[in-house]
């Protein structure tokens, strides 16, 4: 039937009847069962699949499962899912990794914390314990004031003491031929802090100043204005001055004339006490004029006396005044070596009148003679002389018979023999030059014998004096003995074995030191008046005035750029250099001159060839050589600091140590329009221990650029302006400087802080001596027979440059106010050798050779701009400046050294419980 249906569909619906409706019904439920079918399979088809894989899976038999995970066989059969896997198993791996590593940082982190916990507690505790210490050094500083105050009070200035005009209370001695100071000198007008004020008549206003000789009047007034110890108030003076020779003959005064005059003058005050008169003489004729004089209790410096005439330790001995109104040439004056010249020794002279026509002429001044004539030993000399040059043992040359006219004398003096110029040249040729004493013991000394002297010490020939009865000038304070052979009459037959006995080394010590004495005390007429004021300061135990310093002129500048650290120039590892001071300046203490100076003091001070330490003011910073004890300045000597922190290497690399263990010093940069390089080394110099300022001494009339910014490295900068450019800025004694200590350094020069640091500690060890870094060395030029300058590489050294080098502030003095002039006038004329000059100065005075320190050669920053050691005259201006030095010295004073200071672990790393000390090498 459905069949039958179906067919009659297919034809049109008729069939059976061929009813329409029949073919509507069954389209109808062919459409309705199609779209039953289609919902059946979209809902619950998915329905049944997803329980399916959420149920299926859970079964046991793991062969049932359906949907479950294939083995990696299965799935990793393409070659790319193969990839994939193993990076997943890398992930994985790494993922583990990092999660072990996270639990070690969470654990170290923890750890720390801890630690963080535990140093906050003990910087707390720390900061306890600070507190506690610093109220501890508050009470202790306290107590420490109360007993210094208890123990030594304050004392005021003494009031200061001015007699009456009159002094009628002064005691009157026996006679005026016994005074000394304690019965004839008033100490009331010359304190101990008047400053000795000196007053000097005018001589002019009286009478016989018209008969003083011009030359004589016009040295002494010069010297006398720039004197520091004269003062125009006469009410105040200590000691009052009056020059009443030389004397020319025509037009001198009758000695009644003179004495009236003399006791006329305003603050003679009836006796001329605390008056001291000066009789110079230019010519070895000297006028004893002022024998048959009253001077009552004035004191007399001249240069002859007789034993009656003379008062040990009140009068003055002084030398005669032959370079008047110049300056002496050293250019003029021969060298010290060669140590032997052609004559062993020379002597020429006349004497005109024998003892026994002198003895009978000295009887007739107003006071004789007493005791018995003494012997002539001049018979005896002449023969023996005579006999010495006729051996032919040596050369020696001895004349008894002027050629000339000899010059006038006194009785039994022996006389000088030809002008000035022949002696001279005849004393260049002696090793030693014979001075014999007048016959008449009683004439102490004689112009004569000075005049002999001081030709002799000029020009390098040593002195051998017959007659020890004599008194050479000065001789109360000059140790005579070092530059002098003074020898009895009766020993005339073994002067000649004395002299061929003394050895070269002997010889070359005794000459250095004439030289000396002569350059100091002798040569120019400021020299001799100031010996004779230095004489009676000395006497009384007036402190010497200060020596002046250079004021120095600020730049005004502006700071504030912050330094920054140079990691090559800190970069020290576990290395503590020392403290950086954070509290202001600590200076050097300075130590007025002692009142209480000793005779001992007094006697090796004036007498010792490093330098006239009591002729000149005395510098606030004078050193104590290791040879010699005394006050001066603040030295090391005396002064009142405690010693060291002990032998262990932690304090001694926390602290100086020493016998100074608290110190600083002061760079001293001389720059000249390089305000980069300058910048750039300033800023080196930040962190730098132990530092107490820095002097620039800008030595360009230009001044610096109004917006340069200077570095702000920790402690002051001063910009100094100089009245010129001159190398020789570079030495003088600022007031700014406060330290002993002075690190002279150049603008271009770089320097780590360990370098630095270890120059000083060694400075501190040799205070008297130059301490630098690159070294240098003289040597003989034999084809041209000249000193040469050399920067070569070499196991020797005589040299230190001052461009990187420490020294003390008293060699700043004498090189600015002490050194010959003539060697800071070449230094300006070439522009160079600044450090040559004071390398030979420190070596003259010492006669010690620098110290180099480290194996630094150079010092120079790498890219600076070329300095002017780089131009190809440098070196042979050097050669010059050495030569032409030694001329002024008279010899080389130079001295070469194999050492070397190195410090054997100084750059070692050790434990910080066990910090190494510095070793020497």
């Amino acid at each position: 039937e459905l069949m039958t249906g179906y067919t009659m569909l297919r034809n049109g619906g008729v069939g059976n009847g061929g009813q329409p409706w029949v073919l509507r019904w069954s389209s109808r439920i062919r459409l309705t069962w199609l779209s039953f079918t289609l919902f059946i399979i979209l809902v619950f088809f998915p329905l049944i699949a997803h329980y399916y894989l959420t149920t299926i899976d859970d079964a046991d038999d793991a062969g049932k499962r359906i949907f479950g995970p294939r083995t990696g066989n299965e799935l990793c059969e393409v070659k790319h899912v193969q990839d994939l896997c193993r990076i997943r198993e890398s992930v994985s791996e790494e993922l583990l990794q990092l999660e072990a590593k996270r639990q070690e940082l969470n654990s170290e982190i923890a750890k720390l914390n801890l630690k963080i916990e535990a140093c906050k507690k003990s910087i707390e505790n720390a900061k306890q314990d600070l507190l506690q210490l610093k109220n501890v050094i508050s009470q202790t500083e306290h107590s420490y004031k109360e007993l210094m105050a208890q123990n030594q009070p304050k004392l005021s200035l003494p009031i200061r003491l001015l007699p009456d005009k009159d002094d009628a209370t002064f005691p009157l001695p026996k006679s005026n031929r016994n005074c000394r100071l304690h019965n004839c000198f008033d100490y009331s007008r010359c304190p101990l802090t008047s400053g000795f004020p000196v007053y000097v008549y005018n001589s002019d206003d009286y009478p016989f100043g018209s008969s003083l000789d011009p030359l004589i009047k016009q040295a002494f007034e010069a010297t006398v204005r720039t004197n520091v110890y004269v003062t125009e108030n006469a009410n105040i003076a200590c000691v009052y001055i009056i020059l009443v020779g030389e004397m020319q003959e025509p037009v001198m005064p009758k000695p009644t004339e003179l004495e009236q005059q003399l006791h006329s003058l305003p603050y003679w005050r009836t006796d001329g006490h605390n008056h001291l008169i000066i009789n110079l003489s230019r010519k070895s004729e000297t006028q004893n004029f002022i024998y048959n004089i009253s001077t009552g209790r004035a004191m007399v410096a001249q240069s002859t006396f007789y034993d009656a005439q003379f008062r040990p330790g009140f009068d003055i001995v002084i030398s005669p005044l032959v370079h008047a109104m110049s300056e002496p040439n050293f250019l003029e004056i021969p060298p010290q070596v060669p140590v032997k010249r052609k004559y062993l020794f020379s002597f020429q002279g006349e004497k005109i009148e024998s003892l026994r026509s002198s003895l009978q002429e000295v009887r007739s001044f107003e006071e004789e003679i007493e005791g018995n004539a003494p012997a002539d030993y001049d018979d005896r000399i002449i023969t023996t002389l005579k006999a010495v040059q006729d051996s032919k043992l040596d050369f020696v040359l001895v004349e008894f018979t002027c050629k000339n006219q000899p010059k006038a004398s006194l009785p039994t003096e022996w006389a000088l023999c030809g002008e000035r110029d022949d002696r001279l040249e005849l004393l260049k040729l002696s090793t030693f030059a014979l001075i014999i004493t007048p016959g008449d013991t009683h004439l102490v000394i004689s112009a004569g014998c000075a005049m002999r002297l001081f030709e002799a010490l000029e020009v390098g020939a040593i002195p051998v004096v017959l007659g020890e009865q004599v008194q050479l000038p000065y001789n109360d304070v000059i140790r005579w003995n070092e530059a002098a052979l003074i020898i009895p009459k009766p020993r005339i037959t073994e002067v000649h074995f004395l002299l061929r006995s003394i050895s070269d080394n002997d010889l070359l010590a005794m000459r250095r030191q004439g030289r000396f004495l002569w350059e100091t005390y002798f040569s120019t007429s400021d020299n001799v008046f100031s010996t004779v004021l230095a004489i009676i300061r000395t006497r009384i135990q007036i402190p010497a005035a200060p020596i002046r310093e250079e004021t120095a002129v600020e730049i005004p500048h502006r700071s504030g750029k912050a330094a920054g650290t140079d990691p090559n120039m800190a970069d020290n590892g576990d290395l503590d250099l020392g403290p950086v001071e954070t509290e202001p300046p600590y200076a050097s203490p300075k130590y007025l001159r002692n009142f209480t100076l000793t005779a001992m003091d007094m006697y090796r001070n004036w007498n010792s060839a490093p330098g006239p330490f009591h002729l000149f003011p005395y510098t606030p910073f004078d050193p104590v050589l290791p040879s010699e004890a005394k006050f001066l300045g603040s030295g090391t000597g005396f002064r009142p600091i405690g010693g060291g922190a002990g032998g262990s290497g932690k304090e001694f690399q926390a602290a100086l140590g020493g016998n100074v263990p608290r110190e600083q010093f002061t760079v001293v940069m001389l720059t000249y329009e390089r305000e980069e390089v300058l910048m750039n080394s300033l800023e080196r110099l930040n962190g730098l221990p132990y530092l107490n300022k820095v002097v620039v001494v800008w030595n360009s009339p230009k001044l610096p650029s109004e917006d340069l910014l200077w570095p702000d490295i920790g402690v002051p900068i001063m910009v100094v302006r100089t009245e010129k450019n001159s190398l020789n800025n570079r030495f003088l004694p600022w007031d700014e400087i406060e330290t002993e200590a002075i690190l002279s350094i150049d603008d271009d020069a770089h320097l780590r802080h360990d370098e630095i640091m270890f120059g000083f500690r060694v400075w501190r060890e040799a205070r008297d001596r130059i301490v630098g870094f690159p070294g240098r060395y003289h040597a003989w030029d034999i084809p041209h027979q000249s000193w040469l300058y050399n920067s070569n590489y070499s196991c020797e050294l005589s040299m230190v440059l001052t461009g990187a080098a420490f020294f003390h502030k008293y060699y700043a003095y004498l090189y600015s106010y002490v050194m010959p002039q003539a060697i800071r006038d070449m230094v300006d004329e070439y522009i160079n050798c600044e450090d040559i000059a004071m390398n030979f100065l420190v070596s003259h005075l010492t006669r010690k050779p620098p110290i180099k320190v480290t194996s630094r050669w150079t010092f120079r920053c790498p890219g600076c701009p070329q300095a002017l050691s780089h131009d190809d005259s440098h070196f042979h201006e050097r050669h010059k400046c050495i030569n032409f030095f030694v001329k002024v010295y008279g010899y080389m004073p130079l001295l070469y050294t194999q050492f070397r200071v190195d410090s054997v672990l100084f750059k070692t790393r050790l434990p910080h419980d066990k910090t190494k000390c510095f070793k020497f090498i």
